[in-house]
């Protein structure tokens, strides 16, 4: 048989192989309490195996792997964030409804009987428990212990193998003698085992697995009614599930802990405009963030064309050495240098303050002053930024033509006049799209901030974790996922902002792109 042969003997089985594959990772996605989702795994899924079983589909087997790479990798992500925004997902409110049911009644506590202490002993190959109660008088013969101890039938201890409650007997009518007790670091090995067993009295009390070395009566926390209300077994307090707020809540207001996922609308988003405490520090850092990308935008621009301009100049030695030297900034890994620069400034070791204390007399707190933190921020990113200005600006310099220079030169012009009249115009058209990226960059410059200063210092009186120096993206990670009360749903709301910012800045830069294509 050829290999066409082979290949055509084997494509059903293999195809059939891998449908049974497709199917039970939508089954997963199913019972993981995901339908929407494992429908659209089945849809996408689907349209591969029509693309690549069907002739119609032919033309698209090639574009197929990178449409569905990029629905995978690239949609799913924004919608999922998307719609983690429009829910009060927190720290606070992780779990589903049913999930946070269950927990709350797994919930016990010790009941008024004493507890029992446990020993392990070796039985064969099995293992029996002996318990004693802990209220025994400290007097008591080990006789008239045995004669109340009470012990389990022989126990695999295997976990999970105990899921019926297990008969306790008295010692004496038991026909076991037990022997030296496993010492405590071989308790400790089967105390997942342990923990599952629900051991029986024979007065028919129920013990369960209490600590290292006791069993106890335990008495469930909550009890669920016919109507789903959660009913505090201590208090007799009423608890209902509220789905505008995710919580258990009593009449009186208290909630229970954990809350549960609960779609709440634009509540983040109005967030955002309503609440006082949390506007002002969002405008604030919303503001600071457009402040902080476009002054890094000006002033490696500054920097970058005046550099580039200059090692333009044929007149000027060692071109080659300034230019390589300038260059080492962006040649340098990023968080190296800014983990370089936060010594530099360190306000009491710092050299950056020893000069100044040694020239000036003074010592300016760089991490503590708001406005000197701002300043130092944008000091940094415009060395870590200049270099791909120059870059670009000397490639941009050296296409244009010199003759214009040498006219220049002619009617006497100077190199001000050069540069304005000359340099400037022919550059900043094919500039400025990449301008509106290095904007777009710096917007979302989340390793200079986390680095530097992590958004400190920290506004004073806010609901939310936020810092002066932050930006929104770093912002967003706070919220996310550092400090207390991390708020999922908040941060996914902002994030879904910034994407839409990013999104508008990327195509004002294809429109100046086509503009600039259409021009020429």
């Amino acid at each position: 048989m050829g290999r066409t042969d082979w290949g055509r003997l084997l494509k059903w089985p293999f195809t059939t192989v891998t449908a049974l594959a497709c199917l039970w990772l939508v089954f997963r996605i199913y019972a993981s309490g995901q339908p929407l989702w494992a429908l659209l795994a089945l849809g996408l899924l689907g349209l591969g195996f029509f693309v690549y079983l069907s002739n119609v589909a032919f033309a698209y087997r090639y574009l197929f792997p990178g449409l569905a790479g990029m629905l995978v990798f690239v949609a799913f992500p924004l919608l999922y964030t998307v719609q983690i925004g429009f829910t009060n997902y927190s720290s606070a409110n992780l779990l589903t409804l049913e999930r946070a049911t269950a927990y709350l009644l797994e919930q016990s506590t010790p009941g008024d009987g004493a507890g029992w202490h446990f020993t392990l002993h070796p039985d064969g190959s099995r293992w029996r428990l002996l318990l004693a109660a802990d209220d025994a008088p400290d007097d008591e013969t080990p006789e008239a212990l045995a004669a109340r101890s009470v012990v389990t039938p022989p126990l695999a201890l295997a976990p999970g193998e105990a899921s019926d409650e297990i008969a306790l007997v008295p010692l004496a009518a038991s026909g076991f003698t037990p022997g030296d007790p496993l010492p405590l670091g071989e308790v400790l090995k089967r105390r997942q085992a342990l923990a599952t067993l629900k051991l029986a009295l024979p007065d028919g009390s129920k013990l369960s697995y209490a600590g290292v070395r006791e069993f106890a009566t335990l008495t469930p926390t909550f009890t669920r009614e016919a109507d789903g209300v959660l009913r505090q077994t201590a208090t007799g307090t009423l608890f209902r599930a509220n789905g505008d707020t995710g919580f258990y809540e009593s009449e009186a207001g208290e909630r229970l802990q954990p809350g549960f996922k609960v779609g709440i609308g634009f509540g983040n988003y109005l967030r955002m405009v309503e609440d006082p405490d949390f506007r002002g520090p969002f405008m604030r850092i919303f503001v600071w963030t457009v402040v902080f990308a476009g002054l890094t935008v000006l002033f490696t621009l500054a920097v970058g064309t005046t550099l580039a301009v200059l090692l333009n100049w044929e007149a000027l030695r060692f071109r080659t050495v300034y230019r390589t030297l300038l260059f080492l900034p962006y040649a340098v890994p990023g968080f190296i240098s800014i983990l370089v620069f936060k010594g530099l400034f360190n306000q009491n070791f710092g050299e950056i303050n020893l000069i100044l204390n040694a020239l000036f007399g003074i010592k300016p707190s760089w991490f503590a002053d708001p406005f000197l933190a701002k300043v130092m921020i944008l000091l940094v990113n415009t060395w870590l930024g200049y270099p791909y200005i120059m870059v670009l600006c000397t490639g941009l310099i050296k296409a244009i033509p010199a003759d214009l220079y040498e006219a220049s030169a002619i009617s006497g012009a100077k190199p001000l006049t050069n540069f304005w009249k000359i340099t400037a115009p022919l550059i900043v058209k094919p500039l400025t799209p990449l301008l509106i990226a290095s904007f777009a960059f710096n917007f979302n410059n989340f390793v200079l901030i986390a680095l530097l200063t992590n958004g400190r210092p920290d506004f004073l009186n806010t609901k939310v974790p936020a810092g002066t120096t932050d930006i929104l993206v770093s912002y967003t990670y706070r919220i996310a996922f550092q400090d207390s009360g991390q708020n999922f749903g908040l941060a996914a709301a902002i994030s879904t902002i910034i994407f839409f910012l990013v999104a508008m800045l990327s195509m004002a830069n294809l429109k100046l792109a086509k503009v600039n294509d259409e021009r020429k």
